[in-house]
């Protein structure tokens, strides 16, 4: 990557790079697990790129990330600029192995969607707070309702973005903010004990819970899961976005399993035992299956009311 300094109609960044993907980069989709719906206020679409609010070993940055032709245009502001946008390769898949992926036989709609997304990435944050507070809400509720809970907690307890993000944008709440979060705060946000018992547990550790050098998939998986309130779902949620793990699948995800059942085999149920059955014969790249299937294989068609949440703060 080449780096400047950058001006024009916006602030000068702290940070500006470029850098040359060697393949054709889909920007928004392999950033799409890190978004929490449309209105996330920690990640934006607008003036020409796409707009995300970190935290670092630094402190927290925005990031603008931008296709000039060839090049990516990387803009950062903020105590942890530098850290950012030296990640934003990463982010967006450069240390991903695709080529280390085979469809094979077993399946002709794994060779399809292969074929037809051969481009597709895995990319790495090595941020577990990041994707541990997120991950922590979306426990046993509906998008919809972990996805409020999250823009009220970034409103409420999120830092405002470094430099001129576009309005609204949080930094996500540090793990020492989420401690000093008062009852009736948590109340506000509609947050059930449950998941606030859990989230206080992962601040009180969070520092232990990033990557080290040599952490892998296993490993941190092993970490998060001594914490209370971490179960097998929200610990392969977390390491899938940290560290881009090719293989690792969430096991309890309510939609997941039916998803990948009805792809492979059309029967409308699936149980995890069967999904990690069907995924087998791609031991290693499981994760990569699922994600190609997310990308293009058939849906699942809806049947019945759709689950209506519990709004805590009535409560």
């Amino acid at each position: 990557m080449s780096t400047s300094t950058t001006s024009g109609t916006r602030a000068v960044a702290d940070v500006a790079t470029t850098w040359v993907p060697d393949w054709p980069l889909d920007l928004l989709r392999v950033l799409s697990p890190h978004r929490r719906g449309a209105s996330d206020p920690t990640m934006q679409v607008g003036d020409g790129g796409l707009w995300r609010t970190t935290s670092t070993p630094e402190g927290s940055a925005t990031v603008r990330i931008a296709r000039e032709g060839p090049e990516v245009r990387i803009e950062a502001w903020g105590p942890g600029a530098g850290w950012a946008a030296a990640a934003v390769p990463g982010w967006l898949g450069a240390e991903d192995r695709p080529e280390e992926f085979s469809p094979g036989t077993a399946h002709p709609l794994v060779a399809e969607l292969h074929r037809t997304h051969p481009h597709l990435r895995l990319g790495r944050t090595g941020r577990t707070w990041d994707a541990l507070m997120p991950a922590v809400l979306e426990q046993k509720v509906t998008t919809a309702e972990a996805y409020r809970v999250f823009r009220e907690l970034c409103r409420l307890a999120g830092e405002p973005a470094p430099g001129p993000a576009p309005a609204g944008m949080r930094v996500l709440p540090s793990a020492r903010r989420l401690r000093e979060v008062t009852d009736w705060e948590w109340h506000r946000c509609g947050l059930d004990g449950a998941r606030r018992r859990a989230l206080i547990a992962v601040a009180g550790v969070a520092d232990r819970m990033e990557p080290d050098a040599g952490c892998d998939s296993a490993e941190l998986q092993r970490r998060l899961r001594v914490v209370p309130g971490i179960g097998v779902w929200t610990a392969a949620e977390v390491v899938q976005r940290v560290l881009g793990c090719p293989d690792t699948v969430s096991v309890g995800d309510y939609h997941l399993k039916n998803t990948v059942g009805f792809a492979l085999t059309g029967r409308r149920n699936t149980d995890d035992e069967e999904m990690i059955a069907l995924l087998e014969p791609w031991r290693g790249q499981r994760q990569r299956v699922v994600r190609l299937i997310l990308a293009g294989g058939p849906r699942r068609p809806r049947r019945g009311p759709r689950f209506a949440p519990t709004d805590y703060r009535r409560v």
